[in-house]
């Protein structure tokens, strides 16, 4: 059974930062693309940036050039690197599995986890 467990939100002013991790368990991590998603209230959950399984990146271009996506096998840890947060960016952050990166396209293990909320004000 696949296991997400997102951490690293909080409430940041805007121009801050702030880094996401995902750790993930009950799957063979190395071999599949991650992404992160996120949903504000209200609105539909949007995937805005996805790495495969050798490193390649892609993000949506309402984040594209603040944040970063990372990962390390090792750790079966997936990272969201945030800077320049603007309050639209504040929303519920989760990380799933994603079906392709160029286009972005969104896909998951059957189950989310809890996600961690961000808060972007000042």
């Amino acid at each position: 059974q696949v296991q997400l467990v997102e951490s690293g939100g909080g409430l940041e002013q805007p121009g801050g930062s702030l880094r996401l991790s995902c750790a993930a368990s009950g799957i063979i991590f190395s071999i599949y693309a991650m992404g992160w998603y996120r949903q504000a209230p209200g609105n539909e959950r949007e995937l805005v940036a996805g790495i495969s399984s050798a490193g390649s990146t892609n993000y949506a271009d309402s984040v594209k050039g603040r944040f970063t996506i990372s990962r390390d096998n090792a750790k079966n840890t997936a990272y969201l690197q945030m800077n320049s947060l603007k309050p639209g960016d504040t929303a519920v952050y989760y990380c799933n599995a994603v079906r392709g990166l160029f286009p972005l396209r969104a896909g998951d293990f059957g189950s989310w986890g809890q996600g961690t909320q961000v808060t972007v004000s000042s």
